[in-house]
Parts: C-alpha cells; structure tokens; sequence
C-alpha cells in the first residue's frame, strides 16, 4: 500500500510539473519593437523603441493560453534622424514628460491555425487605452546552447489608428498615415 501511495504521489507531482505555469522573459539583445508609418501618402518611415520589457506568462508548451505584457519607454524612440525622433518626443506627438510609456496587456489568445494566434489586448498610447488585435506566430522553442535554458520566439504584427489615441492629430493624412504597422520579434527565454 505504501508503494502506490508512492508512485501515486510521484504521478501527482509529475502532472503538476508538466502543467505548472511558466514565466518568460524577453531577450533584448534578440528582439525588436519596430513601427511604420506612410509619409506623404509615398514612402514609409520605420522606427523602433530601444528601451522596452515584455513578460509572457503561460500553462501551456504550445503559449495557446499565453498572456503577455509590454511596456515600452516612449521617450526610447528611434528613427535614425536625431531632429525627427526629438519632434516625435514632442507634445505634439508622444509627449514624453507626460506619458513615459505605452503599454499593452494581453485579455484573450485564440488558435488560427498551427502556431499562429489572434493575439487580442489593450493598448495605452498617450494616456488611452484602446483594444486592439494582432497576428502572432509562434515559432518555436529550442534549448539555448549557450545558457542550457529554453528559449522561444514570436512574431506579432498588426496595426493600429493614431485617431485612435488622439496621437499626433495635428497631422494627418496625406501628410501621415493614421494607420501605423507594427512588428515584432522576439526571443525569451524561461524563467521557471
């Protein structure tokens, strides 16, 4: 009786282990935040944000019930043009004295086809917070050779209004898009 009791034990701990949550964390050196936004209705302008941290917490191997977080520091922006990025930090776009960061906050993942989900979330940009929904891919998980630790990666891409979040309404179209594409790669890897 002792025995099973055991293995009962064992079995129980083994199940626990396999479906425990996991916290995962992005790896800057291997990720981007990038934007992209029409000028004059005939060339695109990208930037990224330098500075930003996202966490994924989950269940499941395949993230299907993944929820992840991002908090970019606006005032991280980079467009390669010094003048450009400096009139982005401005009032009349980011106003980053005021608001230092956007964020977005997973509420549902849902499955569209293999490792590919609609990724749905609120967005904060300049003070509101907006839903929005984006594509992401899984890509995969591997044992890092370098740590011996697991690491996953993702794609989002997807789309929001500028109109949206009364960003920069001082410009609009043609002379900015009010859509403005993001995409993002990102490498994390596992904390527990």
């Amino acid at each position: 009786m002792k025995k099973i009791v055991t293995l009962l034990a064992i079995a129980l701990l083994s199940s626990v282990t396999v479906f425990a949550q996991s916290t995962w964390k992005v790896d800057k050196l291997h990720s981007q935040l990038k934007f992209t936004i029409t000028h004059l209705a005939v060339s695109d302008v990208e930037g990224v944000f330098k500075d930003f941290d996202v966490t994924i917490v989950t269940n499941k191997p395949d993230f299907s019930d993944a929820k992840f977080t991002l908090i970019a520091k606006t005032a991280s922006i980079n467009t390669d043009i010094e003048k450009r990025d400096n009139h982005l930090k401005s009032e009349e776009f980011f106003d980053v004295t005021k608001y230092n960061t956007l964020t977005f906050a997973s509420t549902s993942i849902t499955k569209t086809a293999a490792n590919r989900y609609k990724l749905k979330g609120n967005m904060t940009l300049h003070g509101v917070t907006k839903p929005i929904a984006m594509e992401l891919w899984y890509r995969g998980t591997i044992t890092n050779p370098s740590t011996n630790a697991d690491d996953a990666g993702f794609q989002l891409t997807g789309e929001l209004k500028r109109s949206d979040f009364g960003f920069g309404s001082k410009y609009g179209p043609p002379m900015l898009s009010d859509e403005v594409q993001i995409k993002a790669n990102g490498e994390f890897s596992k904390l527990n």
